[in-house]
């Protein structure tokens, strides 16, 4: 920090504003054209990167206005990247430095990670780019057929494990403590490194406005922690003057953070997390619980709950206004009706809701509630297909009845 501190605020702005869409090597990409502040040491071209991030901060202008009374909501849509996650930006900063690290040497047979997921894909993709070996644990039976798909078709050497994500999470770390193989988990501070990026590039955005709030998913909590430390960082070297309050929504079956919030974060205790459909942070365990908290503390932070039902009429809901959200979205927003409707957020605070992958790696889970297929969820914004045999008739009747309804 020392050494950026050198260059005035304005000097950052004005280079990573230059960089911004650029084809130049690395720096077109939305994490390496923040290089200095991420892995300033690296070659160029040790440097793996799909020019990740840079991904759109999407005005949720009528689902704001109509379902919320807010006009200042806004959704980052970190899902729209490589793979379909906010993972992507984690994992360029790794497996670059785990390509430098074994062209100078170092005797790395592979990289590995546990995943619920979309870490397990940002890993195999960029793996394969680089021509390095990985390996991923998944709980068996408990991601989408998408996520699961991702790997393989990267060539990764999958492991299905009978449990779920922690205990993968312990195997992992069993291996990688035994073999060559390096830990891509977000205990691997490198992963925190890329991520922090998306808040700088959110700063960027709205000419370095800072807004009121942001509403991050939280499962593992390392995301939590990397969007502070961005957010800090641009405080410290004086390109904003102030921090965001940050918010922190768990699904309520799996939701450890949630409850050490309500006893004032007096003790945590890990919990064994229960199916959800926001499958990525069904984390009872979660491995940056304190820097989690920490950023929490220093932001006046918060943290809320959303139940399968009320996560998945968010998600659906929000869809319905031109979005097509995965189920973490979904808890985001649920988070965020909640905060509205008592009051914490206002009306005119400036809201940025984090979308952390992309809706379609998460279809099962779509179909199923427009559907009607869930067990004890109404589906209050269900909008299944309409069977209709071949006739004029039969189609002006269906036709007419909808339209009578708007």
């Amino acid at each position: 920090m020392e050494a950026l501190a050198i260059y005035p605020p304005e000097y950052w702005k004005a280079l990573f504003d230059e960089r911004v869409g650029k084809t130049v090597w690395p720096y077109g990409s939305g994490v390496w054209s923040k290089k200095e502040w991420v892995l300033p040491g690296i070659p160029d071209e040790d440097i793996v990167s799909m020019f990740e991030g840079n991904s759109n901060l999407f005005w949720a202008d009528r689902y704001g206005r109509e379902n919320l009374g807010m006009k200042d909501l806004w959704v980052k849509q970190c899902g729209n990247s490589h793979t379909g996650s906010f993972k992507d930006l984690g994992m360029t900063a790794l497996v670059s430095q785990v390509n430098h690290m074994r062209r100078q040497g170092k005797p790395l047979a592979a990289v590995g990670c546990a995943s619920t997921g979309d870490t397990s894909a940002a890993l195999s993709a960029y793996a394969a780019a680089a021509g390095i070996p990985s390996i991923v644990f998944l709980p068996a039976d408990k991601i989408s057929l998408a996520q699961l798909v991702q790997p393989i078709a990267n060539g990764s050497l999958v492991m299905s494990i009978d449990t779920d994500f922690d205990g993968c999470m312990r195997l992992i770390r069993e291996v990688t403590a035994e073999l060559p193989i390096y830990l891509a988990n977000s205990l691997n501070s490198l992963r925190l490194e890329g991520q922090k990026t998306a808040a700088i590039e959110i700063l960027q955005q709205f000419d370095w406005q800072v807004p009121d709030y942001v509403i991050i998913p939280g499962g593992n909590l390392g995301n939590v922690y990397a969007f502070f430390k961005g957010f800090k960082m641009c405080k410290d070297l004086g390109l904003v003057d102030k921090l965001p309050r940050m918010v922190v929504a768990q699904a309520a079956n799996a939701n450890p953070l949630y409850r050490a919030y309500k006893n004032g974060f007096e003790n945590f205790e890990a919990i064994k997390a229960e199916p959800t459909f926001a499958s990525a942070i069904q984390i009872g365990d979660p491995v940056s619980i304190d820097r989690a908290i920490y950023a929490l503390k220093e932001t006046n932070g918060l943290v809320e709950e959303a139940t399968e039902e009320e996560l998945m009429d968010a998600a659906a809901e929000a869809d319905l206004t031109g979005m097509f959200n995965c189920p973490h979205t979904g808890v985001a927003l649920a988070a965020l009706k909640k905060l509205r409707a008592n009051q914490t957020i206002g009306p005119d605070d400036r809201t940025v809701v984090i979308s952390t992958a992309h809706g379609l790696k998460f279809a099962q889970s779509k179909v199923a509630y427009h559907s009607g297929e869930i067990e004890n969820i109404v589906g209050k914004y269900a909008n299944p297909p309409v069977l209709v045999k071949e006739d004029f008739g039969a189609v002006m009747d269906v036709l007419k009845e909808r339209l009578e309804k708007q």
